[in-house]
């Protein structure tokens, strides 16, 4: 123990007994791949490729076999006839084999789900994107351009409270946001480029920070695109969409690209959405003579969108507007997002190097809603306007070095970051038909800075792997009130540390084993905090999760785990009322469960469950529900994989009747909605047809108890108030690739 902390702090070299054979993987294009397992039978050692596809292991001889495999790879089998040079290899791709998939020995080995989905399924639409996170349901509702609200572990997470979400490193989630804390808008990613999906549930990351309590999710594009492709797509309710993807330049080691995107649609609406949104995504990545790696990214987009609201179920009950009606349809709003990022991963030696990224975000939003109608001004109504301009300034520095011994392997990282968000004229206003300000109820700006630091360490030995993590965060608050005669900057500041404990065990390459702990944390808006001079502003979440990875037959894997995540109180500024509520302290445990099965070499069958119990701790029994928070959902379906030139597949989400409100005495209805798409290729040519809600369900995608007052009313009502699912939708697409 006191050798491996000596290396831990020191650096000092590896000690190592026999041979080392140093290698290095690549694809037919002669890059390198990540993340590639590499088995050594004769000591049952094994070795994953570096972000530079290198790898070493130690005890080789000339004649021994090492196995290499990565999932969308064609396995090889080496036999070793040199030690003293390196070892190039080549893995040509392949459509996924789920019978040669190696659960490997890494805290991110559950990433295997997601690889295996965007294989077989590739998301379509940047509305599905976050869908792929085994358990993770979406709900939209205003118009197609408002960021989805977000369902996972008990979480009604709204648009981000409690889920961290970053594109190639970029921040999605907005703090002190306009409409809500940790609002995350992912249509500024175009779906086509995305490479990966990482994902992990629970506290437990040293990387994850604030918003990451029921989960994380990283989306990573690609560095090239496979070919030149244009598509055009054209359904129901005017709907159209423009998709170009476009190489700029592909050599051996310099790649760029170009993506554009332009989308429309009205809707089922009889009042029409008039949604459009327009992305443009530029990438460039070049590898310098020593394997360092540059990247810059640029991306742009921008969306308008008319609304017809949540609109209250007694109206509908009664025939006098339709599912599909409105109250006030001059809801919408607009969103603009602008992102640079540089990228260098410099190497410094064949075990180490560093990852560093700096960016900066220009953000608009202006969103126009109306949830109580005529409650509060019975003769102008009730609409608002949330409304701000953001900056954001950012970057983080990783230093990445491996020890290996005839023992134990040991990852060690340790990251520093800063993310600075300057929201000018941050406001929440009582508008009249989106063109007259009433009243300013909330207006000013915000200047919020965290600055992190993080340990990370992995530590094998045998079938073991120990990951202790140590991370902390510092928060700077700042606000201006510009509704207060009287200029003055309210301020506050705070610290935390979050502790964590993975440990994995690896009973063979079918089973692994894993225990987690740790907290972290969700941060208030910067009103709040300040309002409340610091005090509660960072309320810890303490969670942990047992659970296995497991294929017990070549074709099937299997995931499931128990969980338990404990939350703080906390103070949660709403944005649409400009008021502080308490929420209290809660408690959610429960249970996650996935299989994937390929049955033949083309039908892939998937399906998630997840149950689990949110209460409220301080509220009495029958009283301690907590709104909106679902206990039962699934997804499944099956894919059919190039079949003879044919792809495609159905696929279902299910989410159970849930509580509206603390007593259940409002009830948020469940739904179960299948999707069909099918596919077909010819030559440079691919047709596609997709159908949503195939038995043209009648459902209600979004749900709130509201307290509401029509203007021909006397008094208000409090029921549900939704927005209705799509109906029977299909379009059709047509793909030409050069």
């Amino acid at each position: 123990m006191k050798q491996i902390i000596f290396w831990l702090f020191l650096g000092l070299p590896t000690i190592g007994w026999g041979q080392t054979l140093s290698g290095k993987i690549i694809d037919d294009q002669g890059e390198p791949i990540p993340g590639a397992y590499i088995f050594f039978h004769k000591t049952e050692q094994h070795a994953h490729s570096s972000v530079f596809g290198e790898f070493t292991i130690d005890g080789v001889a000339e004649g021994d076999t090492l196995v290499i495999s990565h999932l969308g790879y064609k396995g090889k089998t080496i036999i070793v006839d040199n030690v003293s040079e390196e070892l190039l290899i080549k893995m040509d791709e392949q459509v996924v084999e789920l019978g040669g998939v190696v659960i490997t020995p890494e805290l991110d080995a559950i990433n295997l789900i997601t690889k295996l989905d965007l294989s077989t399924n590739p998301v379509r639409s940047s509305q599905a994107l976050l869908m792929k996170v085994p358990g993770l349901i979406i709900g939209q509702h205003a118009g197609g351009g408002k960021a989805e609200q977000i369902f996972l572990r008990g979480f009604d997470i709204d648009h981000g409270t409690d889920i961290n979400i970053t594109v190639d490193g970029l921040p999605v989630n907005m703090v002190s946001h306009a409409h809500g804390q940790g609002y995350a808008d992912l249509h500024f990613l175009i779906p086509e480029i995305i490479k990966k999906i990482d994902f992990g549930k629970g506290p437990y990351y040293a990387d994850q920070g604030n918003f990451a309590t029921a989960g994380y999710a990283a989306f990573q594009t690609k560095d090239r695109l496979e070919n030149n492709s244009v598509q055009l797509e054209y359904g129901q309710f005017n709907t159209k969409r423009l998709l170009g993807l476009f190489n700029i330049l592909s050599t051996t080691k310099t790649h760029a690209y170009l993506a554009s995107e332009y989308r429309l649609s009205d809707g089922p609406f009889e009042s029409p959405q008039h949604f459009n949104r327009i992305n443009l995504f530029g990438k460039y990545t070049t590898r310098l003579g020593n394997e360092d790696k540059i990247s810059l990214l640029f991306s742009t987009f921008n969306s308008k969108w008319d609304a017809s609201g949540q609109i209250p179920e007694r109206l509908v009950s009664v025939g006098e507007i339709s599912r599909f009606g409105a109250v006030d349809d001059t809801e919408g709003g607009y969103t603009g997002r602008t992102n640079f990022k540089f990228g260098y991963v410099k190497k410094i030696d064949n075990s180490a190097f560093v990852r560093n990224d700096i960016y900066f975000t220009q953000y608009d939003f202006e969103l126009y809603s109306n949830f109580t109608f005529f409650l509060l001004d019975t003769v102008n109504g009730d609409q608002i306007r949330q409304k701000e301009n953001r900056r954001i300034f950012g970057g983080s520095s990783e230093w990445n070095k491996t020890f290996h011994t005839d023992r134990s392997n040991i990852l060690f990282k340790a990251g520093l970051g800063i993310r600075n968000d300057r929201v000018k004229d941050v406001e929440l206003s009582h508008t009249l038909n989106r063109a007259t300000t009433l009243e300013y109820l909330q207006l000013g700006d915000v200047d919020e800075t965290n600055l992190f630091g993080y340990i990370h360490t992995d530590i094998e030995f045998g079938r073991w792997l120990i990951n202790p993590v140590l991370r902390a965060d510092h928060f700077v608050f700042n606000y201006n009130d510009h509704t207060d005669t009287l200029y003055q900057t309210q301020s506050a500041e705070k610290s935390l540390i979050s502790p964590k404990l993975n440990i994995l065990y690896n009973q063979s390459k079918n089973l692994q084993f894993n225990l987690k702990a740790g907290t972290g944390f969700h941060s208030n808006d910067t009103r709040v905090v300040v309002a409340r001079n610091g005090r509660e502003i960072l309320p810890m979440a303490y969670g942990s999760d047992i659970g296995l990875l497991w294929k017990p037959f070549p074709k099937l894997l299997v995931n499931t785990a128990y969980w338990w995540l404990f939350m703080e109180q906390e103070f949660v500024y709403v944005g649409d009322a400009g008021i502080v509520e308490p929420s209290g302290r809660t408690r959610r445990s429960g249970v996650d469960f996935g299989m994937r099965y390929q049955f033949g070499k083309p039908l892939f069958i998937y399906g998630d469950i997840n149950y689990a119990i949110p209460r409220a701790i301080d509220e009495p029994a029958g009283q301690n529900l907590i709104p909106l928070a679902p206990d039962l959902t699934a997804t499944g379906g099956f894919d059919i994989v190039n079949e003879k030139g044919f792809s495609g597949g159905a696929k279902f989400r299910y989410i159970r009747d849930r509580p509206a409100n603390e007593d259940n005495s409002i009830v948020a209805e469940g739904y179960f909605i299948t999707d069909l798409n099918v596919n077909f290729t010819r030559k440079n040519v691919i047709l596609g047809v997709a159908i949503e809600n195939v038995f043209d369900q009648e459902w209600k995608e979004t749900q709130f108890a509201t307290t509401s007052r029509l203007f021909h009313e006397t008094e208000p009502v409090e029921e549900i108030h939704f927005t209705p699912g799509t109906p029977f939708f299909i379009k059709g697409s047509i793909r030409y690739q050069f």
